[in-house]
């Protein structure tokens, strides 16, 4: 805690500038910050004389080193800051938590000004962390090793991965089940991770850091963002948004190998509002400076984006994202299901731990605004001509010629869906209203009901078709509408093609405390897999 040395009955004093005050550790209560008050006198020292006079109104909050000191240092229960209220404490009220240290007869003097955060129970926070990394000398390259997301790989995409590099992340993410022995697929991704540690496959860095992260097409920045951990909270805090349901074989799925590696092994994706007066942030010129030096990872991936990250260390740099973002909201754009398991892992846990941190990329939407893509489905056994004349009982629907659909589903807007499969396709336009809000569950609103995804769930899957929307029943395809034709015929089924949500549906869902059906979003580019990792251990 440079700059603050000791006052008058062991008061505190800040020399000169604003501290930074250290980060506490996992578990540790975070130190106490709030504007420090002395007395100044006849026997004060020089620094003191001529600074300005504080009005009795407002209220001090004075801590000893030695409190300040415990609790920074010591692992105790946190405790509510005593905080000033400048212009609103009422004239000769004290505060509960003024010492009666020093000279009570003298003026109170306003030494300096510490930055007051909101309470860490309700703000949004990217903790620093010790990042673990492929080490570049030790495998094929830092393309070679990483991935997409877990739930965007097909299987003979997963194949290539795994055949690029046998240190390929995609054996972490997506371990391959072992028949007759369900679940032990998780300990073998946590003996793979474990492995890769021991052999230097995979190094940690020396100190935490927050992770500036660019991604770069050929000739434009797409998209720059942090990597982080961040701190979950209680729903009701409103501070992140999730906008879409689950579906629980998935988040289980996530929850075991998160419990079994112990470590978050590939980052949600989140949004805010970073703006300023309409210009960048605090943030996003601290990552645009951090940018200029060597990054740490530098791939060309075959996404045809090149994935960048440096580390941000600096503590100052560190305060001021954290005063940035305290007051912000975050909308979850991409992991849902993992951000549900990070939740379910906490509760599980109960006391305090790294499990209260989640591996995370925050993105301001304002420099970089989101691409919304569409995410289709495929419904393996379900002929295409059947689900058609299901349909007509609810929607007009009029034949396409079948090489045409995935074409057409580019121009798809509003509540239009293309059925495909076996050599056939179909439009579906203008469901019957009557149909869709007797379809609908109750409690719902207007504006919920009203969602292509809400009314191909409800009317078109459930009620019309008779099947469960779930992983099992009705599989998806991200972006790739030739992609969803192939499966289905390869399965033997159909291809619903859909359009995207839009940004503002998507913002007007989440603030409304509503949650569109699952797999309805697809935000856009999509953090790569294996850049960073967090394990619990260090993390």
């Amino acid at each position: 805690m440079a700059q603050i040395g000791s006052h008058r009955g062991c008061q505190r004093e800040v020399l000169g500038r604003r501290p930074v005050l250290p980060r506490p550790g996992q578990g540790e209560a975070e130190a106490e910050q709030g504007i420090v008050i002395g007395r100044a006198g006849l026997d004060d020292p020089p620094e003191a004389a001529g600074r300005r006079l504080i009005t009795p109104r407002i209220e001090g909050c004075c801590a000893s080193a030695a409190r300040l000191r415990a609790r920074v240092q010591a692992p105790e229960p946190p405790r509510r800051r005593c905080l000033v209220a400048a212009g609103r404490a009422r004239a000769g009220r004290g505060s509960k938590c003024l010492r009666p240290i020093g000279n009570p007869g003298r003026l109170k003097i306003l030494l300096t000004y510490v930055q007051i955060l909101p309470s860490g129970r309700d703000r949004l926070e990217l903790a620093p962390f010790r990042g673990v990394r492929y080490a570049p000398e030790r495998v094929s390259g830092l393309a070679e090793v990483t991935s997409p997301p877990y739930d965007v790989i097909f299987r003979d995409s997963e194949a290539q991965l795994m055949a690029a590099d046998p240190h390929n992340v995609v054996r972490l993410i997506l371990p391959r089940p072992v028949p007759g022995h369900p679940g032990e697929e998780y300990q073998d991704a946590a003996d793979s991770l474990r492995t890769w540690l021991d052999e230097g496959i995979l190094i940690t860095d020396a100190e935490p850091a927050l992770y500036a992260y660019e991604q770069r097409s050929a000739d434009a920045v797409v998209q720059r963002g942090l990597i982080g951990a961040l701190r979950l909270l209680p729903p009701e805090a409103g501070v992140v948004l999730p906008h879409e349901n689950v579906a629980p074989g998935p988040v289980a799925g996530r929850l075991a190998l998160m419990e079994a590696t112990q470590a978050n092994l590939e980052p949600i994706f989140l949004l805010y509002d970073g703006s300023a007066a309409g210009s960048p942030g605090v943030t996003a010129r601290i990552i645009a400076g951090a940018i200029r030096a060597v990054p740490l990872v530098d791939a060309d991936a075959d996404d045809g984006l090149r994935h960048r990250l440096w580390a941000i260390t600096d503590p100052a740099d560190l305060a001021a994202i954290a005063t940035d973002l305290a007051s912000r909201q975050a909308l979850i754009a991409d992991g849902h299901h993992r951000y549900a398991a990070y939740r379910q892992l906490q509760a599980r846990c109960g006391g305090p731990g790294p499990w209260d941190h989640g591996l995370a990329l925050l993105v301001d939407s304002t420099c970089y605004p989101p691409h919304i893509g569409a995410i289709h489905r495929v419904i393996p056994g379900l002929d295409v001509q059947h689900a058609a004349k299901l349909a007509a009982g609810a929607f007009e629907v009029r034949p396409l010629p079948p090489d045409e659909a995935p074409k057409a589903a580019v121009g798809l807007a509003g509540t239009a869906y293309i059925l495909a499969g076996d050599q056939q396709a179909y439009l579906l336009l203008d469901p019957d209203q009557h149909q869709v809000r007797a379809a609908m569950p109750p409690g719902t609103s207007a504006e919920w009901q009203a969602l292509p995804a809400a009314i191909l769930q409800q009317l078109l899957i459930t009620k019309l078709w008779d099947l469960a929307d779930d992983d099992t029943t009705v599989h998806v395809v991200h972006h790739d509408a030739a992609a969803a034709v192939r499966a289905a015929g390869e399965a033997d089924g159909t291809a619903v093609l859909c359009s995207p949500m839009s940004p503002a549906d998507v913002y007007a869902v989440a603030a409304r405390g509503e949650k569109v059906p699952r797999k309805s979003t697809s935000f856009a580019p999509k953090p790569r897999t294996g850049l960073v990792l967090r394990t619990f251990a260090q993390g």
